[in-house]
């Protein structure tokens, strides 16, 4: 059975272990998975595939768990950043069921996440709502059982809120043709939109009376 020769930590960092068998290289080792292995050990070729297979699990593992540090992400999102890490199908598999169990990984949690992000940041419809999580694979249960909390037509309305002051000066008619084609984009309809700014214009006209070019509609 081949022998373990020397365990070396990396220079640069003390996370990684160089593993030697028979004086060769064999493969790197997070120092978690190094832990109870000592020189002169012998190693049978079934304890050394084993020791391969968890240093995939556990680097696939570190690399998913950084990649959540930035903000949540849905579990297909993990998936597809770890497809695309070279990662085998069989340790993504075991890597996404192990931050599920954790509850690090969860997609309704993910799914609420994303909508207040967008109703606090930029507020969409939820058909538009709904296109953005369906793309980053949120099952459609989860996203229509959580739908329904949305104000459309309040999204609507801060939404546009934060658009009004672009269009100062402008006509009646640019301004209600411009903040429409803007709404509509973020998935609003129809009713919706004519309902905002009808609103948001006599407010307008209330509050601020040179709002449009000359107060007078073209």
């Amino acid at each position: 059975m081949p022998i373990i020769t020397a365990l070396r930590v990396q220079t640069g960092g003390e996370d990684r272990v160089s593993l030697y068998l028979d004086d060769e290289f064999a493969f790197d080792l997070p120092l978690i998975c190094a832990a109870g292995l000592r020189a002169g050990q012998a190693l049978s070729e079934l304890e050394i595939k084993a020791l391969d297979r968890e240093n995939k699990q556990q680097a696939a593992y570190d690399r998913a768990v950084n990649y959540l540090s930035f903000r949540p992400r849905s579990a297909e999102e993990v998936r597809r950043h770890l497809v695309k890490s070279g990662i085998s199908d069989a340790v993504i598999a075991i890597v996404v069921d192990r931050l599920r169990q954790q509850g690090t990984i969860d997609d309704v949690s993910f799914a609420q996440f994303w909508i207040e992000n967008r109703e606090r940041f930029k507020p969409m419809a939820p058909r538009a709502l709904r296109y953005e999580l369906s793309q980053k694979g949120v099952d459609q249960d989860i996203i229509e059982s959580l739908l329904p909390a949305v104000d459309a037509e309040a999204s609507a309305e801060r939404a546009a809120e934060k658009q009004v002051w672009r269009y100062r000066g402008v006509s009646r008619i640019d301004f209600r043709r411009k903040l429409g084609s803007w709404l509509y984009r973020r998935g609003f309809d129809r009713d919706t939109i004519h309902s905002v700014i009808d609103r948001l214009e006599a407010e307008l006209d209330q509050s601020e009376p040179r709002y449009f070019a000359n107060g007078l509609e073209e």
